[in-house]
Order: structure tokens, then sequence, then C-alpha cells
């Protein structure tokens, strides 16, 4: 199993869902098979904004 960490910007929840599924489709050959996504957090998005995503180091 492998995680992957997508960040999108979109108007609503929905739109943000689209987008994540749009881009994996563009990313891979093969779409992986996703069981589950989430959004994990709302930020408002403005120029110089920037985000760390924390990770576990793999088993």
């Amino acid at each position: 199993m492998q995680i992957i960490y997508l960040i999108v910007a979109a108007e609503s929840d929905d739109k943000a869902f689209a987008a994540a599924e749009s881009q994996l489709v563009r990313h891979y050959v093969k779409a992986p098979d996703v069981r589950e996504t989430v959004l994990v957090e709302k930020k408002r998005l403005e120029k110089g904004t920037g985000f760390v995503i924390e990770t576990k180091p793999a088993p």
C-alpha cells in the first residue's frame, strides 16, 4: 500500500475531490486504486502561503 499526499486548491469540497481525482489521473499512467480520500484541513490560499506536511517514516 502506498500513501499519497495531494494538495489541491478549490472553491468547494466537491471541486476539491474532483481536482484530486483529476491530478491522480494525470500523474500516473494507470490511476491507482484509491481506498480513501480525506479533506484534512481547509486553509486560506494567498500569495506567499506555504504548508508543511509531516509524514511518518516507512516501517
